[in-house]
């Protein structure tokens, strides 16, 4: 197992996590078995966001003894009222439930406490500039979380959550068909029958949002990174192609900003082939020539860091260059981080010779040796 710095957090997350809303299926032996195999091929990182009281406390009995070992992300406003699920803001609804979620994972604290499922702008400054972030950070500065975090569907909150100064890190649903779709409050929006008209390329909100977290050191942990299992047939994937968990883990493990992939796991067979990516050839990783052949795809002329473009006759890391250009574009200033990682390069964009073999070889038609003299143009001073 691989491992990343989550942004700024100081905490060192396992590229492939545990998103623990399925375990709400299942029994205490079963919850057991599923969280010991995790943690067999070393995942660290879980997030128990369901208010359910019987997984709540099948996850606490399943950890028991070796809390140390797990980075857990735990959620304000999500509640059990009345025998079912309610997201709320009142806090005094939230104080019991997070109470709760602590008493059942057998726990004083939580590593990352998150600010839960924020996905309208209007609420999320009614949430910052209100009580409820005033009672978030009054839980950090008692240690009883370390780090907060917010989850939202909504690249436009997410954007505000990474731009406050006071998120940490996010939980944002991340795949090759969400990125696709326009900001939206509404997320019946992402499983949508048919994306058709929105095939038209990435989010640029959505781009953007990722390149500011990188910048600004705000990790993302990803939800919803198979779509909800959608892209695995082809009758239900936008592209009208499949995808294989493998896939869609490298993609989002390629979008600037993200430490890891929190998957849904029924069984420690969907275990086994979520971290199967850990071991993966690049041609079983390979989502790019797979979307490129579907009957439906709209990445043409967009750079996904795929690295289908090597090896450069220069030396070159294209897909390196192409994501630090994006980093820096965006800004009056290029960073220094961003100029430091470029400097450290053994080869950049002044180093292109421009024989257009890495765009023979690109399964989305992006004009490479245009993008290097855009980078070798910004960065000319360096």
């Amino acid at each position: 197992m691989r491992y990343r710095e989550l942004g700024n957090t100081g905490l060192k997350v396992s590229e492939i996590g545990l998103g623990a809303e399925w375990l709400e299926r299942h029994n205490e032996a079963e919850v057991k078995e599923i969280i010991d195999c995790c943690e067999s091929y070393g995942i660290n990182i879980l997030d128990c966001w369901m208010s359910e009281p019987n997984v709540r406390s099948n996850i606490g009995k399943a950890l028991e003894g070796k809390r140390e070992k797990w980075i857990i992300q735990g959620h304000f406003g999500s509640t059990w009222q009345n025998g079912q699920y309610v997201r709320t803001r009142d806090l005094a609804k939230v104080k019991e439930a997070f109470q709760d979620l602590l008493t059942r994972l057998q726990t004083d604290y939580i590593d990352l406490g998150m600010i839960h499922f924020v996905d309208e702008e209007a609420e999320f400054h009614r949430i910052m500039e209100g009580e409820f972030l005033a009672y978030v950070k009054e839980q950090k500065e008692k240690g009883i979380i370390h780090h907060i975090g917010m989850s939202t569907h909504n690249p436009k909150v997410a954007k505000l959550a990474a731009l406050s100064g006071e998120i940490e890190m996010i939980l944002f649903s991340i795949n090759p068909a969400f990125d696709l779709l326009p900001a939206s409050e509404d997320l019946n929006t992402y499983f949508a029958e048919s994306y058709e008209e929105h095939l038209q390329g990435i989010d640029p909100e959505r781009a953007e949002l990722y390149q500011i977290c990188e910048q600004r050191g705000v990790g993302i942990t990803v939800m919803k990174g198979y779509a909800g299992g959608r892209l695995f047939s082809e009758k239900t994937s936008p592209f009208g192609v499949a995808l294989t968990p493998v896939q869609c883990i490298h993609y989002a493990l390629t979008r600037p900003g993200v430490a890891s992939v929190l998957a849904g796991y029924d069984t420690t067979e969907h275990v086994k082939e979520a971290v199967a990516y850990e071991n993966a050839t690049e041609e079983e990783k390979d989502y790019a020539s797979v979307l490129a052949r579907a009957p439906q795809h709209a990445y043409s002329g967009q750079c996904t860091y795929c690295g289908h473009c090597a090896p450069c006759p220069a030396g070159i890391d294209i897909a390196m260059v192409n994501k630090l250009y994006d980093l820096a574009a965006m800004q009056e200033e290029v960073p220094a981080t961003v100029k430091a990682h470029y400097e450290g390069l053994s080869a950049n964009a002044k180093d292109c010779i421009a024989c257009k073999g890495c765009e023979t070889r690109c399964p989305f038609d992006v004009s490479v040796v245009e993008r290097m003299e855009k980078a070798k143009e910004l960065f000319g001073s360096l």
